[in-house]
């Protein structure tokens, strides 16, 4: 795809990409289920999952046009591979809706906030990925900032804190395993997205209705779809479109640890959208949690890209010096032949 060809346009892109469709899809659940919006209660903070199984299904027929008509290419990844990711990745989204149900707010906060430190220690576990202190410093500050504007108060139990654990491992996991799947088959972000959206649209969809009646005690059947509700849920699936692809290509172009820590700039997003559309409350705690969070982004950024250029000046370090000693032993070699040697190869040249 051509968005994957042009690494510089493409970096801009998929992150602003992701941002706007993250958040647009959490300020159109919002008016979903505020009650004075169109209370459709099957929706959470990170999408019920009949909701996130419509999203799925709408994705899964964007792909199937976009290999249809030939704009991208299907390429082969196993059935069990693509089947065991789509449980680990329902298992996150049940694993947070559950969360939040049985939670506090600010506890089911504190735990996508250790989504951080877990990807980082299955990043070193799995692909013995090392970070250097102003990379783990610069992640610190970001989920110090963070938590100081969206944590409040703090209420945890048994059933929420497995919810919880199973939700931060799955998520992670999942994150880890979309990268490690396009570099193993040699595939591209949306072409895996493809491979993947119908099997977890229907699962989701099997499964959705009866883990949403469970959280709702509401049958999806019951709700009155008015014309309003129905064009907020395809702009939700719509968005959700783009917010898969951009998950999958900012994963696949950077690692899971920059999706995640970057990603909060969605979480800062949504707090200054929801004072200005939805006159939610925003504090002074709230706005230097915000401009700590930004600063460590801007460190991490700055960290990341300090490690790149000082792998590749040794990268090219390297080089020269292997050439230099290429060069070394040839003059020795040279310098090691016998006059007569010498004479016969400048005659035959």
């Amino acid at each position: 795809m051509d968005l994957e060809k042009k690494p510089v346009v493409s970096d801009v892109g998929a992150w602003a990409m992701n941002v706007v469709s993250s958040v647009g899809i959490i300020m159109a659940n919002k008016q979903l289920m505020s009650p004075n919006g169109y209370g459709f209660s099957f929706v959470y903070i990170n999408a019920a999952t009949t909701l996130t199984g419509f999203h799925f299904t709408v994705t899964a027929l964007v792909g199937w046009v976009s290999n249809a008509t030939g704009l991208s290419a299907s390429k082969y990844v196993p059935f069990w591979e693509l089947f065991w990711f789509s449980v680990v990745a329902n298992l996150s989204i049940t694993g947070m809706n559950l969360s939040l149900l049985l939670n506090s707010v600010g506890f089911y906060q504190i735990s996508k906030l250790s989504i951080i430190p877990v990807v980082c220690f299955m990043e070193f576990l799995l692909h013995s990925k090392h970070y250097s202190q102003r990379v783990i410093v610069a992640v610190a500050v970001v989920a110090l900032g963070v938590g100081i504007c969206t944590v409040t108060d703090v209420d945890i139990n048994a059933k929420g804190l497995l919810c919880a654990c199973v939700a931060v491992f799955c998520t992670s996991l999942q994150q880890i395993t979309i990268g490690s799947f396009q570099k193993k088959y040699s595939i591209g972000s949306f072409e895996l997205l493809s491979k993947t959206a119908p099997v977890q649209a229907v699962s989701l969809l099997l499964v959705g209705p009866f883990a949403d009646y469970y959280l709702n005690h509401r049958s999806l059947l019951e709700y009155p779809f008015s014309s309003g509700a129905t064009a907020f849920i395809i702009l939700s699936c719509s968005l959700a479109v783009f917010c898969n692809m951009s998950q999958y290509l900012c994963i696949g172009r950077f690692s899971a640890t920059s999706f995640q820590v970057l990603g909060h700039m969605k979480t800062v997003c949504v707090l200054i959208l929801g004072w200005v559309l939805f006159d939610s409350a925003l504090t002074v705690k709230n706005i230097l949690g915000m401009l700590l969070a930004v600063l460590g982004m801007v460190v991490y950024s700055w960290a990341v890209e300090h490690e790149k250029q000082a792998k590749s000046a040794t990268h090219i370090s390297a080089e020269i010096k292997s050439e230099g000693e290429d060069i070394k032993l040839l003059k020795e070699k040279v310098n090691g032949l016998p006059a007569s040697d010498l004479e016969s190869a400048q005659t035959k040249s």
